[in-house]
Formats: C-alpha cells, sequence, structure tokens
C-alpha cells in the first residue's frame, strides 16, 4: 500500500504530529511506502492567488477556470503540481489534524483550495441527461481510499445526537462528502481523539494502541456508503434523493448515506 499523510499542525512535539509519526512507523514496519505533506514544515502557502497559474490567470481573477487552464497547460506552481502527483501516486490518504472551530486548520483547507483544482479534482466528466459531470463516487481520485485522524478538545458526549455540537459524523460531513467523496474518493471511517487537551500518559497508550490497529486495517475497512451521484439514487439535474429511498430513522446528512 502507498500511503500519503498530510498533517496539519505547527508543532511538532503535539499529539497530532505523534499520531503523524506512529502512522510512519507503523506502516513503514509493515511493508508499506509512505510519503508525508506536513504542510507547516513545508511552509505552506495557504492562499489561493494569480501566482498559482502563471501565465494562465486573467484580470479579474478567475479561479475555476484560470486553475483549470493551468492544469492542463502543465503550468501550476511546483508545490502544487508536486502534491497533485501524490495524490495520485497514492491508494490511501490519511489527513491527520486537530479539529479547529468545527473544522479543519486553515493551512489545510488552504491545500485543499490550491492542489483541489477544476480538471483535477472537479469540473471533469460530461453532463447530459443521464449524468452530472464525474464526481460523488467518480472522479480523478476515484479507487483511492482516505481517512481523517482527527483530535478534538471537548469529550466524546459533546459529539452525540444530543450533544451541544452534534454527531461528529454530522461535523466532519462536510470535510467527508464534500472534499473527499466528491473527487472520487472512498472515504473511511474517522479515526477520532476526544478530549486532546486533557490526554494523560495512559490515555496515549490506549489511543496509540488503538491507532495501531485501525491503520492496519486500512486496507479491510468498510467505506462510509455514501450515495454516489449518477447511479439512480437522486434525479437529475435537481440533485435531490428520488422519494421512497429513505433509510427509516436517517435524516438530514444522514440521508446521503445508504442503510
Amino acid at each position: 500500500m502507498k500511503t500519503l499523510i498530510v498533517h496539519a499542525h505547527p508543532e511538532p512535539r503535539s499529539l497530532n504530529g505523534s499520531l503523524k509519526d506512529l502512522a510512519v512507523s507503523t506502516l513503514e514496519a509493515a511493508g508499506h511506502e509512505v510519503r508525508v505533506s506536513d504542510l507547516y514544515a513545508m511552509d505552506w502557502k495557504a492562499v489561493v492567488d494569480a501566482a498559482d497559474y502563471g501565465e494562465q490567470a486573467t484580470s479579474p481573477l478567475r479561479v475555476v477556470s484560470n486553475s483549470g487552464r493551468a492544469f492542463e497547460a502543465g503550468a501550476l506552481t511546483p508545490d502544487v503540481a508536486a502534491e497533485q502527483e501524490k495524490l495520485l501516486w497514492a491508494d490511501t490518504v490519511i489527513f491527520q489534524f486537530p479539529l479547529w472551530w468545527y473544522t479543519m486548520p486553515a493551512i489545510l483547507k488552504g491545500w485543499v483550495d490550491r492542489v483541489f483544482t477544476h480538471r483535477f479534482a472537479y469540473g471533469v466528466g460530461v453532463h447530459d441527461e443521464t449524468r452530472y459531470g464525474e464526481r460523488f463516487g467518480e472522479g480523478t481520485l476515484r479507487g483511492r481510499r482516505a481517512i481523517l485522524s482527527v483530535t478534538v478538545g471537548g469529550p466524546e458526549s459533546h459529539y452525540t445526537d444530543r450533544g451541544i455540537n452534534g454527531p461528529i459524523e454530522d461535523v466532519l460531513f462536510p470535510i467527508h462528502h464534500g472534499i473527499l467523496y466528491y473527487p472520487g474518493l472512498e472515504v473511511l471511517p474517522p479515526f477520532v481523539l476526544h478530549g486532546a487537551d486533557r490526554l494523560t500518559e495512559g490515555g496515549f497508550e490506549d489511543a496509540a494502541k488503538a491507532w495501531k490497529e485501525r491503520l492496519l486495517s486500512l486496507e479491510t475497512t468498510e467505506p462510509i456508503a455514501f450515495r454516489p451521484q449518477n447511479f439512480g439514487d437522486y434525479d437529475i439535474p435537481s440533485l435531490r434523493l428520488k422519494e421512497g429511498l429513505e433509510t427509516p430513522g436517517r435524516q438530514g446528512f444522514g440521508l446521503h448515506v445508504r442503510g
């Protein structure tokens, strides 16, 4: 297995840094190839601007069309092109980050903004009476797997159906479904470490054991059963779930997961 780890935490000695290092050592010891994109160590540029697209940039800047032309012309900046190459190389992508303000750190969102360009991660495939482009289960990254390894400050009870923050599945849905599944990645259930700010040494040992077990089962873990876009579950072009396909008891984001 070839694994790309995209890591986003400013402190190398942090809990996230330890989980990233554990992933590298565990996977390599099992015979897998591993590459790491440590975004803070790379001093990753987190904002999209005209410099990303070179001569393909227009004035006014049009991010969608400019990024697509730059991708097709091989004119994206070397840092972005290198990350796209890593994604195409990988069988599995691990995203290691702390949950900040209910989402990923800005530097990681900036990685997505710059690397997931038009004609690479979106804007692929054809639109007709039965298809709405290749996305949500299809696309450039189809056939690859992704997993979020997320540290969360609050206790698990805060992230449940009656918890103040809502279910962790709902909190992570925009990332799971809108960023990873959109360009075709199969999304594995996340590894979530709650109470990260108060983790004891014994707690870390338990977490490390659980993380190792998840890492060694990445190839066999069943992905989240998101509904694919183009295979009958949704009306096109409205992209509304067809009547009668609801899983009993499911609502909201849960409607888009098959029972």
